[in-house]
């Protein structure tokens, strides 16, 4: 260590930037491990307001999350470093789902630790002991914050990071050192008059001051495991997990490009754009590899529910069989319920049909107020007006993070 400390801070840090890309980090930069008493500031307000409900983060984890000293006590710096992850989707298809590019490839905490712990082993090397710790969207850490304090980018309106020459299609991790390296300055920019992503965004989750209301996030809403909202079900088109809408849209991610990190890659063409009426069923062997990727830590009922809400906005009858199925031998309430709102916004004879049945067969009593709901006139109404040109104008893409 003695020779360490006695490196000029440039040169230990160099070393460390060197080590970090040819473990595989596409950019990184330094950021000092001082607490970051603003962004703590504003992540109270956002839990305090309900930004982030889903979650249930609290005063202490924002605390926590702005103290690199939580991770590793007697931090010095934080080595901020990003991988990216866009590459091309497939075109779409009548009857498949959407997933977010982050999660049709192995799961990326797994590949990203392992990029991390490589980088870690080799600053310990060079240090001649153990002097880090890695995060990895495990531990908390405002990782946007500290990436954006190193210059690694600028957080933008769509609350993602935006890295130069990247754009926000990106994964980040932070490996925590007692090293004395000299941190990176901050960049000069920022989205200027730019509201793309706001404009995209179905749900209008986006306020255009840097802040987002998660709950209506439709990243977010893919991923609780209570229902989703019936106002905003219409507005989830058939994304099945996560939402690249925002991201798609921002000017830095167009020019970029689907250049991302080939580990990142689709697994197979269903994991990018998986049947609806298979997700539906989904189960057993076919979820068990579902859970290998980004998309399947929540569990099968969640990807059968978002699945269902998918069905019901393709607003094919053809699907009303999947649909009754579901409704009448799914072993999930919440699968169960959705889709009785999917028959319902479908509409047909056969669909009402369905529902009066399953209302006097159902004794669960959310699902009994799905179905209710879903037999009232109004309900195929609603799905109509959905596709007006004047409603798909305003539909013009992991939880979000407050990170």
């Amino acid at each position: 260590m003695r020779g360490v400390e006695a490196s000029p801070p440039s040169d230990l840090a160099a070393a460390v930037k060197a080590a970090a890309r040819e473990c595989g980090a596409a950019a990184v930069r330094i950021a000092s491990a001082e607490p970051d008493a603003a962004t703590a500031a504003r992540m109270r307000v956002a839990f305090g307001r309900g930004d982030h409900a889903t979650w249930s983060y609290d005063a202490g984890y924002a605390a926590a999350a702005s103290d690199p000293a939580t991770v590793l006590p007697g931090a010095r710096a934080i080595v901020c470093v990003a991988v990216p992850y866009a590459t091309p989707a497939p075109p779409p298809r009548r009857g498949h789902g959407r997933v977010s590019a982050y999660a049709w490839s192995n799961d990326y905490h797994k590949t990203m630790r392992a990029t991390l712990d490589a980088i870690a082993a080799r600053i310990d090397a060079l240090a001649g002991a153990r002097v880090t710790k890695v995060a990895c969207d495990t531990a908390p850490l405002a990782e946007r914050a500290f990436a954006e304090r190193a210059g690694l980018g600028w957080i933008g309106k769509h609350t993602s990071l935006i890295v130069k020459g990247l754009g926000s299609t990106v994964f980040l991790g932070e490996i925590v050192t007692t090293l004395p390296l000299r941190p990176d300055a901050p960049l000069r920019t920022s989205c200027g008059s730019c509201a793309i992503c706001l404009e995209v965004c179905p749900t209008r989750a986006l306020r255009g001051d840097h802040t987002i209301d998660a709950t209506r996030c439709i990243s977010d809403l893919t991923q609780r495991r209570d229902p989703i909202p019936r106002a905003l079900r219409p507005l989830l088109g058939n994304w099945v997990w996560g939402c690249d809408l925002c991201n798609d849209a921002c000017p830095p991610t167009r020019l970029a490009g689907p250049g991302g990190d080939a580990r990142f890659r689709p697994r197979s063409a269903e994991l990018a754009a998986p049947g609806l009426q298979a997700l539906l069923r989904l189960k057993g062997g076919a979820a068990r590899q579902v859970r290998r990727s980004g998309m399947g830590w929540r569990g099968p009922v969640v990807l059968r529910r978002n699945a269902a809400v998918a069905l019901g906005n393709e607003l094919d009858r053809a699907d009303v069989p999947a649909l009754a199925e579901a409704l009448d031998a799914d072993p999930s309430p919440l699968v169960r319920g959705h889709a009785a709102w999917a028959l319902g916004r479908i509409g047909s004879p056969r669909a009402r049909a369905t529902l009066r049945a399953a209302l006097a067969a159902e004794a669960d009593p959310g699902v009994r107020e799905e179905v209710i709901a879903a037999l009232e006139p109004s309900a195929s109404l609603r799905a109509f007006q959905t596709e007006t040109p004047c409603a798909t104008a305003v539909r013009s893409p992991s939880s979000p993070s407050p990170c």
